[in-house]
């Protein structure tokens, strides 16, 4: 009996906390940083490197005109389409139209405006025609309400 006791009292080999703590200093960053590499790589490799193209605008002056807005082009983009100087056209005819008038006179100033439903996207896409057009001094015109 006592042999038993004696024996049950001795520590086993995989139960020790020795063991455990040793266990626990095995674990190794090097798969966890291997991983986070790879991701690392992966997400570099996936993204994409767009040529960001600016547009310089001003913002036209509020209240009275002005002699900067005079004479200027005025597009408009609403909910349905857009109009160059009350026309209705799509971007297409806008980009001609456009680029006709800024060739017969090149200082040409275009005023766009935005009704406020209008998303951004259809903002960008306009402001990508007129600059494409030739169109050098762009300003924007708060919406009508």
């Amino acid at each position: 009996m006592a042999m038993q006791a004696l024996h049950s009292a001795a520590p086993q080999p995989g139960n020790s906390r020795a063991t455990r703590r040793r266990g626990r200093l095995r674990i190794s960053l090097t798969p966890l940083i291997d991983v986070v590499f790879i991701l690392l790589v992966f997400f570099m490799l996936a993204s994409s490197f767009l040529d960001w193209r600016s547009i310089r605008l001003s913002a036209a002056p509020s209240g009275a005109p002005s002699a900067g807005v005079e004479g200027a082009l005025l597009v408009e983009l609403t909910a349905d389409g857009v109009r160059l100087s009350g026309e209705r056209m799509d971007l297409a005819a806008l980009s001609v139209r456009l680029g006709e008038r800024i060739a017969a006179e090149p200082r040409q100033r275009v005023l766009v405006r935005a009704a406020p439903a209008v998303d951004m996207q259809r903002m960008v896409r306009l402001l990508d025609a007129v600059a494409a057009a030739g169109a050098a001094d762009i300003a924007l015109l708060p919406g009508r309400t």
